[in-house]
């Protein structure tokens, strides 16, 4: 299967830069467009700004000059736009004659508080943040490098409503949860795809470099009306980059880890080829890291486990006319990892091995067509996942604990999108589409006779209305999913109602649906250690129920300016409703494995209140800080522990009432910037598993607080030809967990807190 996904994509780049000939639509008119774009304020040129003719494919890029030229234009009224993170987008309007060439050039403001930020996920479609029917927050490139993250995980956390921790000292899988739910209510999505299947979901978020993302864009709240089913407690939408200009970059990452023989390398290599009329391009991306094993308290046991991990892949895009583009994305991933003791040994010769080696190739391939009047759009979609997975989960050297399985998931559909000038009492945009996706699943350990497969199947369509204009915006839609595993189909509504009194002040009330199916999750594949070395494996019980939420909010999202400093404040409060909440039991032993049954449980309610703040002072000061306030309760006790004993707990686990972030970033010269970021986590209550201690136990944790600081110099070495150079540490007051289970009967469960110690990176990127 992989060869034949690699072949296709080699060959479709192959007909793209090889193909001479001017594609249908792009005739030889001889009306052409240039000019310059500068800043308004400093009159400087400004490089690397799109511009572009609105409802075409046709584009450019501004050079190191801040000058562009468009050629070979087709006739007829145009907007022509200029846009560029940080930046207001303009907009003007030409008229294009044969063999007529204008100038038209640009005067632009900053944005520095992204009022005119461009984002997908509230709606399926392209719109402003400012328009857009429900709140999304964006995280750029930008972010991830100031940081110096090596992956996904390393950069969600700074927005309110989200925490990223690590959930087992073994394998060091983690997870994000968004308004107070765990990882499986979460959807996440490649280019808008979910086609992130369940397997993948345990590692995944370090699985995917963070020189591949252009941007994350994260919508908080049930979004199963617009995605499918496990979006209830947000959606994470990671945006890959595409190619805008020839470049090429090279970086180099060492990070020490705790002060101890640990080392983490991580080298990244980027670049972008653009044909010379524009008309194809191809951004690759690749990535190698080295991992090797931490123990922070010295009993020969792992905290961080060991990773080897090698990626590489591509973005690219024909313009096969003036208003249709073929997109295509593939990477590949080799992974493996171990954790426990006896690294450099086999697996059944340790007392405690987590051992996974992964092969994951991931392909999408998007058509997309727009109509002259910028009116109607039409997308044809289809998305492809295979995993290859090999692992060892075992103690006391176990020969039987070796395992193999294998995943594969499809995407496919069509969206439409139309924009008319009026529907009943509004301007409006019709949303319409239909989505088929496949999973199938097969899951082998010979030595405890564990031989599980299933396939799911689910037919969506989805059809919502926004009526909108400047100042008011009412979204009415729904989604109607067939599940295989369900008898009877899902509807998944959701109302928005946006309100802007001002440009600067935006109002915004919610409703959304949404559900998990009874299938295989995550965890179901991850086959954990608990207490006494027993391994133990999830099954559903018969007559399981989907899981069903609902989920309200109301926001306000303030923008406004004093003297010089911009400034944007956000208020949001939330309240989600689950009914038929997934519970687990033990059940026995079984062949060796520990049996945990899933059932449905109780209700349960979460509501808080999310706040964010953000200043900039011109472009080299911004801060940035949210928190967030949260209640999460079940409605009844939730039985947790097989000892009777051991009560119940109706506070949910590992969701603290109050949890935040900061960061700051200060370029107090134009070749020097300094980066200081810091996350807050609350007491909670964590579950403790009986092996090093007596009995079970619900534990209230302690608060953290994990800081981090990094500094970075750019060098102009030649021309466009830059070198920087960082360094930073992470944890800057070494605040990590002091009660660790120690030796091979630990609970590998019981971690929370940063993931990593006090740590010391620095870098090395060059660019050109």
């Amino acid at each position: 299967m992989t060869r034949y996904i690699f072949l296709f994509f080699v060959l479709l780049w192959t007909g793209v830069v090889n193909g001479e000939e001017i594609p249908a639509g792009f005739k030889a008119t001889d009306a052409n467009l240039f000019g310059h774009v500068v800043d308004k304020k400093t009159g400087e040129h400004l490089p690397y700004f799109t511009v572009f003719l609105k409802g075409t494919t046709i584009g450019s890029v501004t050079e190191a000059s801040g000058h562009y030229y468009l050629k070979n234009l087709p006739e007829g009224s145009f907007l022509l736009v200029a846009k560029s993170v940080g930046y207001k987008t303009v907009e003007r309007q030409v008229t294009l004659k044969r063999g007529v060439t204008q100038e038209v050039n640009f005067e632009v403001e900053e944005d520095l508080v992204a009022l005119d930020e461009v984002v997908v996920s509230a709606n399926r479609s392209e719109t402003t943040r400012r328009m857009a029917p429900t709140l999304v927050k964006v995280l750029d490139d930008k972010l991830f490098e100031l940081k110096g993250a090596s992956c996904l995980a390393e950069g969600l956390s700074f927005q309110p409503g989200v925490r990223v921790e690590n959930s087992c000292q073994n394998c060091g899988s983690s997870q994000v949860r968004i308004n107070g739910l765990d990882g499986p209510y979460t959807q996440l999505l490649i280019d808008s795809r979910p086609v992130f299947s369940a397997l993948s979901g345990v590692y995944g978020l370090e699985q995917i470099p963070a020189n591949m993302i252009e941007r994350v864009e994260v919508m908080r709240g049930g979004g199963s009306a617009l995605f499918g089913a496990s979006a209830i407690a947000g959606t994470i939408n990671v945006i890959t980059k595409e190619p805008q200009r020839n470049m090429a970059q090279i970086s180099h990452h060492i990070m020490n880890v705790g002060g101890s023989s640990s080392w983490d390398n991580v080298t990244a290599l980027n670049g972008s080829l653009v044909t010379e009329n524009r008309k194809a391009g191809m951004y690759i991306f690749a990535q190698g890291r080295h991992r090797s094993g931490y123990d922070h308290d010295g009993d020969g046991f792992t905290e961080l486990p060991k990773i080897n991990s090698k990626m590489v892949g591509f973005r690219a895009y024909l313009k096969t006319g003036v208003y249709t583009r073929l997109t295509a994305e593939y990477h590949t991933v080799h992974e493996y990892r171990r954790g426990g003791d006896s690294l450099s040994q086999p697996p059944h010769t340790a007392l405690i091995a987590e051992q996974l080696d992964h092969d994951i190739n991931t392909g999408s391939v998007k058509f997309d067509y727009f109509s002259p009047n910028e009116k109607h759009r039409l997308s044809v979609f289809s998305s492809l996942q295979s995993i290859d997975r090999e692992s060892y989960y075992g103690t006391g050297r176990n020969l039987n604990a070796y395992g193999n399985t294998d995943n594969l998931t499809a995407v496919a559909g069509a969206q439409y999108v139309g924009r008319f000038d009026r529907v009943l009492f509004m301007p409006s945009d019709l949303t319409a589409g239909v989505e088929y996706s496949y999973d199938d699943i097969h899951d082998v350990i010979k030595g405890y006779k564990r031989d599980f497969s299933q396939t799911t199947r689910v037919m969506g369509a989805f059809l919502q209305n926004e009526w909108k204009d400047e100042r008011w915006g009412f979204l009415l839609g729904g989604r109607l999913d067939k599940h295989n595993l369900l008898d009877a189909p899902v509807f998944s509504p959701r109302v928005n109602l946006r309100f802007n009194p001002s440009v600067d002040l935006n109002f915004r009330a919610s409703y959304s649906a949404g559900f998990r199916a009874p299938q295989a999750f995550d965890e179901d594949m991850h086959v954990s250690m608990v207490g006494e070395g027993k391994l133990a494996s999830i099954r559903n019980m018969e007559g399981l129920k989907k899981e069903k939420s609902h989920s309200f909010s109301v926001s306000a999202d303030w923008f406004g300016a004093l003297g010089e400093v911009r400034l944007n404040l956000l208020a949001e409060g939330f309240y989600t409703k689950l009914n038929d909440v997934f519970a687990l039991r033990d059940l026995g032993i079984e062949d060796g494995l520990l049996i945990r049954e899933r059932y449905n449980g109780s209700g349960a309610k979460v509501m808080g209140v999310n706040l964010e703040g953000r200043a900039m002072y011109r472009r080299w000061l911004e801060l940035q800080a949210g928190a967030t306030i949260q209640r999460s309760r079940y409605d009844e006790p939730e039985v947790w522990s097989e000892d009777e004993t051991v009560s119940g707990e109706r506070k949910l686990f590992r969701t603290p009432n109050v949890y935040g972030y900061f960061t700051a970033s200060v370029t107090p010269v134009k070749r020097f910037s300094a980066y200081l970021s810091g996350t807050y986590t609350g007491k909670m209550l964590v579950q403790h598993i009986a092996g090093v201690i007596e009995r079970d136990e619900a534990v209230t944790v302690r608060d953290f607080f994990d800081m981090e600081v990094k500094l970075a110099y750019d060098f102009q070495l030649y021309k466009e030809v830059g070198l920087q150079l960082s360094a930073g540490v992470k944890n800057v007051f070494g605040a990590y967990q002091t009660d660790l289970d120690r030796g091979p009967n630990r609970d590998s469960g019981y971690v929370y807190g940063p993931s990593l110690p006090r740590s010391f990176q620095a870098g090395v990127k060059l660019t050109f």
